[in-house]
């Protein structure tokens, strides 16, 4: 039997559930593909508007890793490689009681240059001492799966507070003492490699000259890549669905039924939690370990303030992190026109200020307690009065999937354990960047085609 009698269906319009539907409907004898969106868009958290007079602001994910494969590779798939930029040369600041650069040398926070720290006025003499005895401490035992535990045994609880949980807290929404550090690969292969930290970054090659762009984005904003490729999905023959809420997944036999319409296989592209309440009836279990993965709500608080009242020497800067002590609502400020060049006006600056990660809820405010707390925070930490002449608020309620410790072993069970024909992917499980979500969805969907392919002989 031949696949194209197949079907399949996809639940959840984000990037990763229409990255799964192009993939499935790639190469010979593609199955038929339905994608089931319940917003009336997709791109789930890719999403760009206009603001202040710019045509396309994103009020999520302003970019994504250029040196993970698979983002640059479906931009460039459907269409968008000319459009890609990179963000203009700025450096970025820690707040603490100031504004103070962030040292040279670092590894997601971690220091590797010992004597690039020791010139930062972030962190304490005492801070730099307990840091510069890293080399000296024995091997950590990295069992307990905790990033901030990890860190502070080797490094002290100064440089972790005010350098690595900004950092990392800042791209997870997360508080680093309560995450994993298996999930954070570029610092987990290094500890599970190297006893020490320091003696291994003495080792590391340079970076090479012309290493190309850390990070890329579609001119038109991030939410170019989920349209796009929403488009490429229709182009090749898959439906989309949108305005179309997922209220019963049953198994049918060996097939599948999805809000009564029959299916050979199904890719759960939503979040976890949604995808429990899915596969509770026929897998309880299952059911409560997808429910288990908590995620962090955040807000996105966009302004223009008049750029003749901007001080000098901020202008050099894409942005600040708020470290945990400090912080009322605000964790992170982007300054977005000096950190992306198309966005760039000569009578306004453009911020994106986030407010909320995992311990500290701000979805409870209103949007105007959500702005009053942007602008007094904001004005507070760059020492000037905001006055805004364009505002906007963005909610993202369960946006940032939390890495507990020894997620990834939860996760390798969870799939172990699903049905056959059923498949998960996206944010909650192998990674919450763009790239790391178009990534678990190709995963996803060439599981899928082998099942078929078994069915078809």
């Amino acid at each position: 039997m031949s696949t194209t009698s197949r079907r399949v269906a996809v639940v959840g319009g984000g990037i990763a559930g229409l990255a799964a539907a192009l993939a499935l409907r790639t190469g010979d004898d593609a199955p038929e593909v339905v994608v089931f969106e319940g917003d009336q868009r997709v791109g789930g958290k890719l999403h760009t508007s206009p603001f202040a007079g710019h045509p396309a602001i994103d009020e999520g994910p302003d970019a994504f890793l250029a040196r993970l494969p698979w983002g640059t590779a479906l931009a460039r798939s459907v269409g968008l490689g000319e459009q890609l930029v990179s963000p203009a040369a700025g450096k970025a600041a820690v707040w603490w009681n100031g504004l103070h650069d962030i040292p040279q040398g670092l590894l997601l926070g971690m220091p590797t240059d010992v004597m690039a720290l020791a010139k930062s006025k972030l962190i304490s003499w005492p801070g730099k001492i307990r840091a510069a005895t890293e080399p000296f401490r024995r091997r950590t035992d990295l069992q307990p799966d905790s990033l901030g535990g990890y860190v502070r045994t080797r490094f002290g609880s100064e440089v972790h507070v005010r350098l690595v949980d900004p950092l990392v807290g800042s791209i997870y929404a997360a508080d680093t003492d309560h995450f994993s550090l298996a999930a954070v690969a570029q610092i987990a292969d290094l500890a599970a490699k190297h006893r020490s930290i320091l003696v291994a970054g003495r080792k590391m090659p340079a970076p090479p000259t012309n290493a190309g762009p850390v990070f890329y984005a579609p001119s038109d904003g991030m939410g170019a890549l989920a349209t796009r490729t929403a488009a490429a999905v229709t182009e090749v023959g898959a439906e989309i669905h949108t305005s179309t809420v997922v209220a019963t997944l049953e198994r049918d036999g060996g097939r599948w039924r999805v809000n009564g319409g029959a299916f050979d296989a199904v890719v759960l592209a939503s979040p976890a939690a949604a995808s429990a309440t899915l596969v509770r009836p026929f897998a309880p279990e299952t059911a409560a370990s997808l429910a288990a993965i908590p995620a962090a709500d955040v807000a996105m608080v966009t302004l223009a303030v008049p750029s003749a009242d901007w001080p000098e020497h901020l202008r050099a800067l894409s942005g600040y992190l708020v470290p945990k002590p400090m912080q009322r609502l605000v964790t992170a400020t982007s300054f977005g026109s000096q950190k992306w060049a198309h966005w760039a006006s000569p009578d306004q600056v453009v911020l994106r200020i986030s407010l909320g990660r995992d311990g500290l809820p701000v979805l409870h405010l209103s949007d105007e307690q959500l702005l009053a707390a942007a602008v007094d925070d904001v004005s507070r930490h760059i020492g000037l009065a905001l006055q805004p002449t364009h505002t906007r608020v963005t909610r993202w309620a369960g946006a940032f999937p939390q890495y507990r410790p020894h997620h990834a072993e939860r996760v390798a069970a969870i799939q172990a354990d699903l049905p056959p024909g059923l498949a998960i992917a996206g944010a909650s499980y192998h990674g919450i960047g763009v790239p790391a979500c178009i990534n678990s969805a190709q995963k996803a969907a060439a599981a899928v085609r082998t099942l078929l392919d078994g069915l078809a002989h």
